[in-house]
């Protein structure tokens, strides 16, 4: 079986040995790339790239550059790597579409286990790859979202996150508990986080947005039967 492509993209070498000698033990196969440049370069050559590593501050194009220009043609998932621990960094990041966003130092094995979560649920294929509700038509394993038989845009968080609202009909999700099961950890990021997702996936979703209601002060629930918040 041919190995899953992730690339690790970071101007320190050591930084980029260390993730790349876990992810190799994890059978991975490993490109790295030192600056934005040379990781775009590897992105287009490389057509089946499953996952992408990248660090925010390096010379030449930052990983915000980096970040944006992969936006532009791919879905594929992002962890962005940073020194910062400021929340508008995050907040930015998320805006443009990263999937994961890990602050510098960090476990490697913490990191190896988030790669392994996104790419379960990316890949996995079960009997219950569709889900539909309230005219959304939501297919799994193809990664697609249809809204009257039209095609949705959605990033991999914004698409997981619909995923789970739809799988819990009827039900109030805290913004706890949504953390818990979209992003698959104890996330210690501010719950905003939520927010900022549920906006715009609620605006790319248009007058279908409106089956994500909110339930003040607690969080959020996919109701069917009437008009949202």
């Amino acid at each position: 079986m041919e190995r899953i492509k992730i690339l690790v993209v970071d101007d320190e070498s050591r930084m980029r040995k260390l993730v790349s000698d876990f992810l190799v033990k994890q059978n991975y196969q490993v490109l790295e790339a030192g600056d934005g440049e040379e990781a775009l370069d590897l992105f287009f050559a490389q057509k089946d790239i499953a996952l992408v590593i990248l660090d925010v501050m390096m010379p030449r194009m930052d990983g915000w550059q980096v970040c944006r220009e992969i936006r532009n043609y791919s879905k594929v998932p992002i962890i962005m790597l940073t020194a910062k621990g400021d929340e508008s960094d995050e907040l930015q990041g998320f805006g443009l579409g990263v999937d994961e966003y890990i602050t510098k130092p960090f476990s490697p094995r913490i990191l190896v286990a988030r790669v392994e979560a996104i790419l379960r649920r990316t890949s996995l294929v079960t009997g219950d790859d569709m889900i539909a509700a309230g005219g959304i038509e939501l297919n799994k394993a193809a990664h697609q979202v249809l809204i009257d038989g039209k095609d949705v845009e959605l990033s991999y968080k914004e698409f997981e996150l619909l995923a789970y609202f739809m799988e819990n009909q009827g039900i109030a999700l805290s913004r706890e508990k949504i953390l818990n099961n979209v992003w698959n950890y104890d996330y210690f990021g501010d719950a905003r986080t939520i927010d900022t997702h549920v906006k715009k996936l609620r605006n790319k979703l248009g007058a279908k947005g409106e089956l994500i209601r909110t339930i003040w002060g607690m969080g959020y629930k996919f109701d069917t039967g009437g008009a949202g918040v």
